[in-house]
């Protein structure tokens, strides 16, 4: 370098002081492989480290499967976390709200792999979020066989991080949902919602800064403070579905309730000209929905068109086959209500039609 040249007699500058620690990096590496391991299943192979994460779909036990990808965030939920200091079940969400859309197509997800990017990388929180994946992973029964931490200085304000996921699963052919035979008359089965799930936060947050109340207040409809009951993790219903698909033989559809609501949904597993009826008398929705309408002035649309309101996943069965479908689900550990049938729709679209929505926030 010339004596007169840029940056002569200057430090050197490393990568560390432009914001990314590599060494806090490698040690989040080594935090996550025992939490990996936890989440093993058959078909996994090799481990955490590789360029890429290897599966084998036929020690898994497929003899003609179809692959099912699915890929989601946990929205700005995050910023809830965020605030309230409470990273640990952000994690489930983010795995839940890819199982749980691969599931409603019959599949059994295989493994998941997490995208986390944050401007400063902080170990124990980094060690939180993970563990709060493979916590998800576990409850779904797929395996966590890689991902990304990625520390983006100038990219995130202080504190911030955001999260994706992504799922593959498969499904034998013959198994695939849904099924060409849903048909009017069949019963639309309702699952219960754990809660919020992870839809609507930016309307979440909105009647949060209205009520002008703290994540660490008292909870106004549940227990503990505000943002552990905001925070409460999207359900994931892997198992239970996938155990009465196998004990049945009788579920035609599914359809996971998330950003849309039961009208934007559920038509997505019907066929054209067919609409689902559903009678909003038949279930109970959480007292975070009575809140949120109350408290933000929410209309009815609004509140079904942004939020599950109370019913996180929805089942298509025949008549005669409900009942049995029901005990099935119900022996699985689901909370389940017989909330509507299918009928014939007055127009070529699938469609979805929610009933007496407002008896859900009566007191």
């Amino acid at each position: 370098m010339k004596p007169d040249a840029p940056g002569h007699n200057r430090p050197p500058l490393t990568y560390k002081d432009a914001g990314v620690d590599i060494d806090a990096g490698d040690a989040l590496v080594e935090d996550i492989k025992p939490l990996a391991q936890s989440t093993h299943r058959r078909g996994v192979m090799g481990g955490l480290g590789g360029f890429g994460g290897l599966f084998d779909l036929k020690a898994a036990g497929f003899s003609d499967p179809i692959l099912v990808s699915g890929t989601d965030g946990v929205g700005t939920k995050l910023k809830v976390a965020i605030e309230a200091g409470i990273p640990d079940t952000v994690g489930i969400d983010l795995v839940a709200m890819c199982v749980n859309d691969i599931v409603v197509q019959g599949a059994d997800p295989l493994f998941f792999l997490d995208y986390y990017a944050t401007g400063r990388l902080e170990i124990d929180t980094g060690r939180r979020i993970v563990s709060g994946i493979a916590e998800g992973c576990r409850r779904a029964g797929c395996a966590l066989i890689g991902g990304e931490t990625a520390e983006m200085p100038g990219m995130y304000g202080e504190g911030d991080y955001d999260l994706a996921g992504f799922a593959v699963g498969a499904v034998e052919r013959a198994q695939l949902l849904p099924r060409a035979d849903i048909a009017a008359g069949d019963v639309v089965l309702g699952l219960a919602a754990s809660g919020t799930h992870s839809n609507g936060y930016s309307l979440v947050r909105s009647v949060v800064k209205r009520s002008a109340l703290r994540y660490d207040a008292p909870s106004p409809f549940g227990s503990g403070s505000l943002g552990e009951a905001l925070l409460e993790p999207t359900r994931i219903y892997v198992k239970q579905l996938l155990s009465a698909i196998r004990a049945t033989g009788a579920i035609k559809g599914l359809a996971h309730i998330t950003g849309g609501g039961l009208p934007g949904n559920v038509p997505r597993c019907l066929p054209g000209g067919l609409r689902a009826r559903l009678d909003a008398r038949q279930w109970d929705a959480p007292g975070v929905y009575g809140w949120l309408r109350e408290v933000g002035n929410v209309s009815v649309d609004d509140m079904l068109r942004t939020f599950n309101c109370g019913i996180g996943m929805i089942v298509v069965t025949a008549k005669n086959d409900a009942a049995r479908v029901a005990q099935a689900l119900v022996d699985a550990g689901e909370t389940v209500s017989e909330i509507g049938i299918i009928e014939r729709a007055p127009g070529l679209e699938a469609d979805c039609v929610v009933e007496h929505a407002a008896s859900l926030w009566r007191s």
